[in-house]
């Protein structure tokens, strides 16, 4: 009896599947059963190649040889994990395995992760798809006695396949064109030069502001707070004197209430979470980055089987899953939302389809929690928060309307309006759930008052305010931007078009296109909010005009969905990406623009001789060397998490081995020896070892799970 062959995307989801098909035979690179092979991908292992295995010309980057336009793309093996693709080649060949099972990731990326593979090897025989939308053992039990025939996935490959094939057109040409006419670092893409292009434009309009003083007028009536309007409706005037003639006139004078309007009203519940809006509640609330989010969604979807699938762009659910709604309510009916959980399931569970909506739902349904019983313990700090925004969103969804009675006072005073409005609420429905008070209105509680009674305006005052430019953008408002780059756009077509479209990239990518601005240092966080550095805004102004259009993106973007919907052709959009990279080159190489590194040091590059360059890398300062070829780097400074004793805010670390000092903006300065005696004196419970531990934790790339249990111990030591 011949073997079935399933390909999951990583080791750890491997074993799991391999788990539940009693797969227990350890081989190298996988695991065998009586009926199923289980192995794996380490995410790609196979990728498109570079330009230099096309023509040995293309290790020299230079402008005549622009653009490069291979009649196909090849695929090649990657070198760092060709021993994984050489198990999984052989496993493929063998003689006893008649069916391959894709169980790669459910999504576009997923796909093209598994077909790749089968492309390279030459594989030919019959493929099923894993399609499951949790880890758990019963979606994998379920997931594999439906297993849906392979071509019905075939466009969602070409799709993938097309997406990778323009970026390798359009990215590699552009930056090389970029690189070799202004002989510096320099990277362009479809996705990340509009979105940097985002940040670059809002930051050009706040240099441009110039802020208004304004002026409102408030007062109080029976000790409730009173707003005055104009006879247009303005809540605010531009005159200073119009204000304060108001004031002279209303202030403690005789009024009649014009008018008292009640109205019931009804909040209905927010929708449940796409990997989006996740990542925007969780940037908001906790600050996290959009990477982040997505490594902590991965880790809860995959590692502990809590939540569905993350990089889905629904915020609906299906019918087939209604079914399931009570186990899920079952699984987290623990700790703080035990007793949500319980009265929705006494209430018994009531669906609308504002949630339950196939024709909303491409891929995968919203971000849910699954049936597998949670264990908070097992939870770290970042996971638990992620979780907890979830399934408190999972109860809201399920929950009653928040319903209250609105009222709403017109003041009349000597021929000018005052208005307040007032709430009662009735139920909290939904909104019982949620400890935070976020889009909560902040209505005052009005006393009893009836139309035509007579009151009196005491404390009238005019507040002098000025006009703000538009915020910065941080990651929560980005991700917004880039879900919706239309919405600025004065022709209404066109952004009615753009509205229908993913945006800039997809849920899955935007957190790696944003991640990828700030390591090639176009951009940099300060605090949560992004500013574009000099390189950023040099390269908006150096690209070609089209390349920085969120419409054009997006336009593509949609094409890649009737792609993968097979309703339009892979080949047709490969084609016009072709023509658009030539289109590229030839506007760069004509371009007059000068660039120039305003970030120059007078340090010289200990490899080529080149002055070093200073950016705000992800941890602190670093030099770069602008010579792409040579690729130098070394840290100059890092951000800890000790706080300076002077002004408490979080002190760098500079310098090298003994030499290191911690030095703060403020001007303070202490030796590391310094720092360890201070610190043994007023902490006296952490030792040499620790204050290493920190250091070294220090040059370490940013883990997903944010601080560790040392860097707390640290931010908690401000040594006041």
């Amino acid at each position: 009896m011949g073997k079935i062959l399933v390909l999951a995307e990583k080791p750890s989801v491997g074993k799991e599947l391999a788990k539940v098909l009693n797969c227990t035979q350890g081989g190298n690179g996988y695991l065998m059963g009586q009926k199923y092979i289980v192995t794996w991908a380490l995410g790609h292992l196979v990728t498109l190649a570079g330009p230099e295995d096309y023509d040995q010309k293309y290790k020299s980057w230079k402008m005549e040889d622009l653009p490069m336009l291979p009649k196909d793309l090849k695929l090649v093996v990657i070198k760092e994990t060709s021993k994984q693709y050489k198990i999984v080649n052989e496993l493929l060949k063998r003689a006893d395995v008649d069916e391959l099972v894709i169980a790669t990731d459910a999504g576009r990326e997923g796909e093209l992760v598994a077909r790749w593979i089968i492309q390279k090897s030459g594989f030919k025989k019959p493929i099923k798809r894993l399609w499951i939308s949790s880890q758990t053992e019963k979606a994998i039990k379920d997931g594999f006695a439906n297993l849906k025939p392979g071509r019905d996935y075939e466009n969602l490959f070409w799709a993938a396949q097309s997406r990778a094939e323009a970026d390798w057109l359009i990215g590699l040409n552009v930056t090389r064109a970029l690189t070799c006419k202004y002989n510096a670092q320099l990277s362009a893409g479809r996705v990340q030069t509009p979105t940097l292009a985002l940040i670059v434009d809002r930051e050009n309009e706040i240099k441009k502001f110039i802020g208004k003083d304004y002026w409102t007028v408030n007062g109080k009536v029976n000790n409730f707070t009173v707003n005055w309007s104009s006879k247009n409706g303005e809540s605010r005037t531009f005159d200073k004197q119009k204000a304060e003639d108001v004031v002279a006139k209303v202030n403690n004078q005789m009024g009649t209430v014009v008018e008292v309007n009640k109205a019931s009203k009804k909040e209905l519940p927010p929708l449940a979470y796409d990997l989006t809006e996740l990542q925007r509640d969780a940037n908001r609330r906790f600050g996290y980055s959009a990477k982040q989010t997505l490594n902590l969604m991965q880790r809860l979807y995959e590692n502990h089987k809590l939540l569905s699938y993350p990089r889905t762009d629904s915020r609906h659910l299906t019918t087939d899953i209604v079914a399931t709604l009570l186990d899920r309510l079952k699984s987290i009916a623990v700790g703080p939302y035990e007793k949500a959980a319980r009265n929705i399931i006494k209430g018994r569970i009531k669906t609308t389809n504002r949630l339950v909506d196939n024709s909303k739902v491409s891929d995968h349904h919203a971000i849910i929690p699954t049936e597998q019983h949670v264990d908070l313990s097992s939870l770290n700090k970042e996971e638990r928060s992620i979780y907890d925004l979830v399934v408190k969103r999972f109860l809201e969804v399920l929950s009653p309307a928040f319903e209250y009675e609105q009222t709403t006072v017109k003041i009349d005073v000597k021929g000018e309006s005052f208005s307040a409005k007032g709430k009662i609420v009735k139920s909290k429905g939904w909104r019982e759930i949620s400890s935070s008070d976020d889009g909560e209105d902040k209505d005052q509680s009005l006393p009893p008052i009836n139309k035509g009674e007579a009151v009196k305006l005491t404390l009238a005052r005019s507040v002098n305010e000025k006009t703000k430019p538009p915020a910065r953008y941080n990651e929560a408002t980005l991700l917004t931007a880039m879900e919706h780059p239309g919405k600025d756009i004065q022709d209404e077509s066109l952004r009615e078009a753009l509205d229908n479209t993913s945006g800039l990239g997809t849920p899955a990518t935007r957190a790696d296109i944003i991640e990828k601005l700030f390591n090639i240092f176009y951009m940099e966080r300060r605090g949560k909010d992004i500013f574009p550095t000099s390189k950023g805004i040099q390269l908006i102004d150096l690209v070609p005009e089209e390349l920085k259009s969120p419409e054009l993106t997006a336009k593509w973007e949609k094409q890649l969905q009737l792609v993968s919907k097979g309703k339009a052709n892979s080949m047709n959009f490969v084609k016009e990406m072709r023509e658009y990279a030539s289109k590229l080159v030839k506007t760069v190489a004509a371009s007059g623009e000068v660039y120039k590194h305003d970030n120059a040091t007078r340090v010289k590059c200990p490899e080529c001789s080149k002055y070093l360059l200073e950016v705000n890398g992800k941890r602190g300062k670093m030099l770069v060397c602008p010579d792409r070829d040579c690729g130098y780097r070394k840290g100059v400074s890092q951000v800890s998490n000790a706080r300076c004793p002077t002004c408490h805010k979080k002190m760098e670390i500079r310098g090298d081995g003994d030499n290191k000092i911690f030095a703060c903006g403020c001007g303070y300065r202490e030796k590391l020896s310094a720092f360890t005696k201070r610190r043994d004196k007023e902490k006296g419970a952490l030792d040499k070892k620790d204050v290493s531990r920190f250091l070294s934790q220090q040059n370490k790339k940013d883990e997903p799970t944010g601080n560790s249990a040392m860097a707390e111990a640290f931010a908690k030591f401000n040594l006041k």
